[in-house]
């Protein structure tokens, strides 16, 4: 079964509501310590910090500034999101995030082209940026994460972890 192709985003939408780009990819593992070791002593990549999140029960830890960035996530409890996708799927690709200039206004145009979202309005992430998610049956498998943030925003390095 092909999907129908949505409308392409209006001119006076595109400003606000197109992305400007990938923030980071996040990958899922079950131990956030042995991964960060795996990243920095095996691969050679210093962590930039890493953060707890409570909203999503998680702790994540960053690797690399600005766009491009490797964000590992760890669940903190059986009952999150995230420890549900690690018990079904194990440990991998979680999702890819996109910047955007304006969350409600992209969220608005994704929801008017009839996308479906997992997030109505925006919820606190990382970094002190916003953030709403797209389900990936609706993006080619993929889960997709809108943020609107300070620009490259790196996780605070004196918040609790």
């Amino acid at each position: 079964m092909r999907l129908e192709r949505p409308p392409a985003l209006e001119p006076e939408e595109s400003e606000s509501a197109r992305p400007a780009g990938l923030n980071h990819v996040a990958i899922v593992v079950r131990d956030l310590d042995e991964a960060v070791a795996f990243y920095e002593e095996l691969l050679g990549l210093p962590c930039d910090g890493r953060e707890r999140v409570e909203s999503e029960k998680v702790d994540v830890a960053f690797f690399g500034t600005g766009r491009g960035r490797i964000e590992l996530v760890c669940p903190l409890t059986d009952d999150s999101g995230v420890a549900r996708f690690l018990a079904k799927r194990g440990e991998g690709l979680h999702h890819i995030c996109l910047d955007v200039p304006d969350i409600e206004a992209a969220l608005a145009a994704l929801a008017a082209r009839g996308l479906p979202l997992l997030d109505a309005k925006p919820r606190a992430g990382a970094g002190r940026s916003r953030v709403a998610f797209l389900p990936p049956k609706g993006a080619h498998g993929v889960l997709i994460e809108l943020r609107q943030g300070p620009a490259a925003a790196a996780p605070s390095h004196d918040e609790p972890t």
